[in-house]
């Protein structure tokens, strides 16, 4: 059988089938495997965009303030998350400098600035011109985004270094416990359906396989 129209794909069998529309608080569910498929839209823009908003000024408190101090024998030594990094580049870590530096400030740093450029403009009913590009931007680096992690291990080592420093915790390190909650929040929040269901390509444009593609990304 040949299927005509925008497709999704069940996230558990990866069968494809024709969406159609849902009312209320119905929940589209697959055929086969009975997973579920996607639920009504949510247009409302305004919680996204919050939580996105919130995300940013915590991220620029994470990096312009220490994350942490360490004071041994008198002597206090403060570091940020930019010189942890350059100090890991610096002391012949090159490797595992670059994938910090890529995992805990590029990709955030991306991903928080594609989703203000796409909600802004359309909260204020404008459409952003390099909508389809944002939106693919954030699908591909969402997996790269590793900022959990780093707080995982740097209080992993803050434990251990207690035992031979007095350990002072920065307002870095404090914005970058609040930013894992908000950006997991927008994350959360931003439905790339939403966003594409806003945007009207030019007749005959490249976008509407963009489109498609969309309609199977949850």
């Amino acid at each position: 059988m040949r299927l005509h129209g925008p497709l999704i794909a069940c996230r558990e069998c990866d069968l494809l089938q024709r969406p159609t529309a849902l009312a209320g608080h119905m929940v589209a569910r697959c055929s086969r495997c009975s997973g579920v498929l996607y639920q009504p839209l949510d247009d409302d823009l305004d919680r996204p965009l919050a939580y996105t908003l919130a995300a940013t000024i915590l991220f620029v408190l994470a990096n312009a303030f220490p994350i942490v101090g360490l004071e041994v024998q008198g002597q206090t030594t403060v570091a940020t998350l930019f010189g942890t990094a350059r100090t890991l580049y610096d002391e012949n870590m090159r490797a595992l400098g670059v994938l910090v530096f890529f995992t805990t400030i590029v990709v955030p740093a991306l991903q928080l600035g594609a989703m203000l450029y796409l909600l802004v403009p359309l909260h204020a009913g404008r459409v952003p011109t390099l909508l389809p590009g944002a939106v693919r931007m954030l699908q591909a680096i969402r997996p790269w985004g590793m900022t959990e992690v780093f707080i995982l291990g740097l209080l992993v080592s803050l434990v251990k270094l207690g035992a031979m420093a007095r350990v002072q915790p920065g307002v870095g390190l404090w914005s970058f416990g609040a930013l894992l909650f908000a950006i997991a929040a927008a994350v959360a929040s931003f439905d790339a359906r939403v966003i594409w269901a806003k945007y009207r390509p030019a007749p005959g444009g490249i976008d509407e396989a963009g489109r498609r593609h969309a309609s199977s990304t949850p």
